[in-house]
């Protein structure tokens, strides 16, 4: 009998593989608020006995606004900064919650230097590849208590971070939830989603505008990130986090947009 991709991955018919879950702000804290339910959904949805999994995740400073009292994004970096500082430990304590009993996780806080430093870079790897040889989840974020580059846009809400960490420890799949359905170009009146993009060009970009109100991201940074992770070798997907049963649908090819890999992978 002929079973869909995403039915091999509940079944636990495909081979062990290396996953990068890259979590958007305004999928998981959409008012600024952590949506837990929604987070819990997505760790349940792991198939952590039989694959490797490093996850992304925004929502730190959208948390410490909640902490701090502020209702709205703060506009200047220090209390951005301040912001990240405290809700990283209450982010982390989520994760710690959720994942209680099934594995061990573990916290980094990267910047642009690890990725662009050769001894920090080799350093970065070292530290994830034995964090995985222990069956540890590492749960990654910006460094942005400290690190004023990245709250000025430097990784566009973590993105492009999950695109280099997924090259950095050759992952086969990198995926971007985000709270629409895909990347969606033109069609007259009703845009169309598209299921397949081999190739980001310039004009697809030009065609993404803003941000989110809480996040730093958008469709263009994800664009960016999608091409980036696939010139690598890695399979890319961006999609509707809140759709169900999303990380087997989405590896299944079934919903949002899927980015083949450039070189490396078929």
């Amino acid at each position: 009998m002929y079973l869909s991709c995403a039915a091999c991955y509940i079944n636990k018919e495909l081979a062990t593989m290396r996953l990068v879950i890259k979590i958007g702000t305004s999928l998981i804290a959409p008012a600024g608020r952590i949506d837990t339910q929604q987070l819990r959904s997505l760790v349940d949805q792991l198939d952590l006995p039989h694959h490797e999994f490093l996850i992304v995740s925004s929502g730190a400073i959208a948390s410490g606004m909640l902490n701090l009292g502020l209702k709205a994004k703060p506009a200047n970096v220090p209390l951005m900064q301040a912001c990240a500082a405290v809700g990283q430990s209450a982010l982390m304590h989520i994760y710690e919650q959720l994942f209680f009993g099934k594995k061990t996780v573990a916290q980094l806080l990267l910047s642009s230097d690890d990725f662009t430093s050769p001894n920090r870079h080799r350093n970065l790897q070292n530290t994830l590849h034995q964090l995985m040889r222990l069956g540890v989840v590492p749960i990654i974020n910006e460094n942005d208590s400290v690190s004023v580059r990245e709250l000025v846009g430097a990784f566009g809400d973590n993105d492009e971070l999950s695109a280099l960490l997924a090259a950095t420890v050759g992952a086969e799949w990198l995926l971007l939830l985000t709270d629409v359905d895909g990347f969606y170009a033109p069609n007259g009146k009703k845009p169309r989603l598209l299921r397949t993009v081999r190739s980001v060009t310039p004009a697809m970009e030009e065609l993404c505008n803003g941000h989110g109100k809480l996040g730093r991201g958008g469709m263009r940074s994800k664009l960016r990130a999608a091409r980036m992770a696939s010139e690598a070798g890695v399979n890319v997907a961006i999609v509707n986090g809140r759709a169900p049963q999303v990380i087997a649908k989405a590896l299944g090819r079934e919903i949002g947009t899927y980015f083949p890999p450039r070189r490396g992978q078929s």
